[in-house]
């Protein structure tokens, strides 16, 4: 690998720029038209503009990026996450080019990307899954037997989903036909699938993910997050490891995501998702993600391992060169997303120029932005990740809360004001909070 193309934007095209340079890769951005003065245009060696602001037409043209791979004469391409990086038609057309794609096997993205084919998958290689359809459901089927088999309250998942997106709840058997229908049509109409799954509702439930990497023989895994404070899906705030997790749940997650990514063949960095009832004590498998995760900072935070440089090692075909027993999980790290949005007006976008943007010294902040800086209105509104890392989660919090008030961004209104609310929320300090926690409490009231 000599020449990377970065297929994508903002903070992550700049992770994955500097992990390449301290492997002696060059990188290639591309950008829009609206990016053109971009911080990633200042990081990596090249730059290629190809189209319009429309990510359609952008970032999400598949013609676009290869001719620009092309054009800059890159020999590999990195998706980072969102956008094209779970597409595995696209991940076929890179290699059909000839070049090198970070990522799995387009195979396998197709697996897990179809929701009800990975879950599956998971209950053939002996993962738990909650009660469901375990398939897309059918015009033939007896959808309100198949309910109460299942039990109230459930999801209707679209089975292409992902990144939160897809997802209604359906609290009673008066709501179940008219919810499915409306989450069958928006299912074609954001992800061109109208196949939906319906799958038990855990209230009260947390998010808990493992990190894994793998080079198609071996596969280890790299811990636990715990991404459980969410707006509307959305994680907001992520942690590792995971904090109150039985030791026995723990370790049955870890073995199972190695387990499911092994029965595959899996190759690069994967994320298995689950949601875990504390009431039960019991963790049940939910997706798969086949890319680099947002999160995946506090993971390196706390291991120690570059993902992205492990990434484009395995890709260059390299074997693993880690093994389960090289990682060792050291003290606590936690991650705030740091949006242009104002969350005491609904969460309405906040483009604009950045006049100033300080953060305070001996923290990680990953960002696609600078002092100066325009954050346009047409793509994700994250502006930074802010990572801290303590002994004990107690000692992280402390750090975040201190890190955050010490950040000064002016032009822009920005999410931080939730953030250091969240930071002291009585459930969040004492780990008593939930997917749910956000929007079933009184913190967006409070702000």
């Amino acid at each position: 690998m000599r020449r990377l193309l970065i297929a994508n934007r903002g903070e992550i095209a700049v992770r994955i720029a500097r992990s390449a340079r301290e492997l002696g890769i060059e990188t290639v951005a591309i950008v829009s038209e609206a990016d053109r003065d971009a911080f990633i245009t200042r990081v990596a060696d090249r730059t290629v503009v190809i189209g319009p602001a429309a990510a359609k037409d952008s970032y999400l043209n598949q013609e676009a990026v290869l001719a620009a791979a092309e054009h800059a004469g890159a020999d590999a391409v990195h998706p980072g996450y969102g956008f094209l990086s779970e597409n595995a038609a696209f991940a076929r057309a890179v290699i059909a080019a000839g070049l090198i794609w970070v990522g799995p096997d387009p195979e396998t993205i197709e697996l897990m990307g179809d929701k009800s084919n990975a879950i599956r998958a998971a209950r053939v290689a002996g993962v738990p899954v909650l009660p469901g359809t375990g398939g897309p459901l059918s015009a033939d089927d007896d959808v309100v037997t198949i309910a109460r088999g299942i039990g109230y309250p459930l999801l209707v998942k679209a089975s292409a989903g992902g990144g939160g997106r897809g997802i209604r709840h359906i609290a009673g058997e008066d709501e179940l036909i008219p919810t499915i229908e409306l989450a069958s049509s928006e299912a074609a109409s954001v992800f061109g699938d109208p196949s939906v799954y319906l799958e038990r509702f855990v209230p009260q439930a947390r998010h808990v993910e493992v990190q894994l990497l793998a080079d198609g023989v071996h596969c280890i895994h790299l811990g636990d997050r715990d991404c459980s404070l969410q707006r509307r899906s959305q994680k907001i705030v992520e942690e590792a490891p995971a904090p109150e997790i039985p030791d026995h749940v723990r370790e049955r997650m870890r073995t199972a995501a190695v387990r499911l990514a092994s029965a595959s063949g899996y190759r690069g960095a994967g994320t298995v998702e689950f949601l875990y009832d504390p009431a039960r004590e019991e963790a049940a498998f939910i997706e798969m993600n086949t890319r680099l995760q947002v999160e995946h900072t506090i993971t390196e935070e706390i291991t120690g391992v570059d993902l992205v440089r492990e990434q484009l090692r395995i890709a260059s075909g390299e074997p693993l060169g880690l093994r389960q027993e090289d990682i060792r999980f050291v003290g606590h790290a936690i991650e705030c997303r740091i949006n242009a949005e104002d969350p005491s007006q609904n969460f309405f976008p906040s483009p604009g120029s950045i006049s100033v943007m300080e953060w305070p010294a001996g923290i990680r902040v990953d960002s696609g932005f600078e002092a100066g800086d325009v954050v346009v209105p047409f793509y994700d509104s994250m502006i930074a990740k802010v990572v801290v890392h303590a002994a004990t989660r107690s000692e992280a919090i402390e750090r975040m809360r201190a890190a955050l008030a010490a950040t000064r961004i002016e032009g822009i209104e920005t999410t931080i004001p939730l953030h250091l609310r969240l930071l002291e929320d009585a459930d969040f300090v004492k780990t008593a909070h939930h997917t749910k926690t956000i929007e079933n409490g009184k913190i967006l009231e409070e702000l």
